[in-house]
């Protein structure tokens, strides 16, 4: 029988009263904010904020708690912006959405930095025993938003990244599951050749965990040979953005198959509209009518996308709808 868990891709946004107090404690809006330096006043405001993420997803019964990636300022990129090895340099567009990043330069050896292992320790302690959520940018996503000044080739530094990713993978505390973030496979599809390297990259850093991994693409759908090479890393999940783009997903899943989970993006991450939980549930049982499948021995309900665009009374409605879904999808299941 198929298990229905509710769970988010990270990236919440910040509660109104912390972008206010972030806002006059660092002086910049949050996309020129510095990550990695903060005083004790900064650190505190963002400890209070996790605090308040984290009972909210309990609150609204998530079964899958994030730590809410609230210090990411540079989204995706945050692993790399806030490493020794990276120099930050001009704001640049986050693929075709109106947020920004600092663009992540690598200029020495991406070494093991522990950053996030240090945050999802701190959600550890908050989540009280419920289940636990990493969230990184996938390897091929976080290579193609920094620019390589010291390894000198795109194979060379997607390995190295992916190296890295795993390294930081290996020091989490344990985790009940990993969802990588790959829009990059989307947005800026790899080419013939680079594409079989993105999986081994891929394949890598799912490779140090010793949990479920789920492959997250979104803002559309994946080409059909990136599509079927991720299939060929090891990992327990692919995830599908069915907001964005419905009838080519779709398409990948009736001709290549999918692997023994399936995560499904069914929630809008970045329009207010508040979807009825009832409305989710049908798209569940659409997705499986197309596939011709009785189950998947776990499928995840979640937001297409990051959330962080969403006002954050909209974010906590998302939350609230996704996992009252996956209560519906459990107790209607065949």
């Amino acid at each position: 029988m198929t298990e229905y868990v509710s769970t988010t891709p990270g990236l919440f946004p910040l509660p109104d009263w912390a972008k206010d107090d972030l806002s006059d404690l660092k002086g910049h809006q949050k996309h020129d904010l510095i990550s990695g330096d903060e005083d004790e006043a900064i650190t505190a405001a963002y400890e209070e904020a996790r605090e308040d993420v984290i009972d909210v997803q309990q609150s609204a019964g998530l079964d899958r708690v994030v730590e809410g990636q609230l210090r990411w300022d540079d989204m995706l990129a945050h692993p790399l912006a806030v490493h020794d090895a990276v120099e930050t340099r001009g704001i640049v567009r986050y693929y075709d959405n109106n947020n920004f990043y600092r663009e992540p330069v690598v200029s020495g050896d991406l070494e093991f930095s522990g950053d996030v292992a240090s945050e999802l320790e701190t959600a550890a302690e908050l989540a009280d025993g419920d289940d636990l959520q990493a969230v990184l940018p996938g390897p091929y996503s976080l290579a193609d938003l920094a620019t390589d000044e010291h390894y000198g080739d795109d194979a060379e530094f997607l390995g190295a990244v992916a190296e890295f990713l795993a390294g930081e993978v290996d020091a989490f505390p344990d985790v009940e599951t990993l969802f990588l973030l790959e829009p990059s496979l989307v947005e800026e599809p790899p080419e013939d050749g680079e594409d079989e390297r993105a999986s081994e990259a891929i394949d890598r850093v799912a490779s140090a965990i010793d949990a479920d991994v789920v492959v997250q693409p979104y803002w559309g759908a994946l080409e059909e040979k990136v599509y079927a090479h991720l299939l060929d890393a090891d990992i327990d999940a692919v995830g599908f953005d069915f907001v964005a783009n419905q009838d080519d997903n779709i398409y990948n899943l009736q001709e290549y198959g999918a692997t023994g989970d399936i995560s499904l993006g069914l929630a809008d991450g970045q329009n207010t509209l508040v979807e009825d939980p009832e409305a989710i549930r049908d798209r569940v049982d659409w997705v499986a009518d197309q596939l011709q499948v009785t189950e998947f021995e776990t499928t995840y309900l979640t937001t297409n996308t990051e959330t962080f665009y969403l006002p954050y009374g909209k974010y906590v409605e998302k939350l609230e709808v996704l996992a009252e879904a996956a209560d519906l999808a459990e107790v209607t299941a065949p």
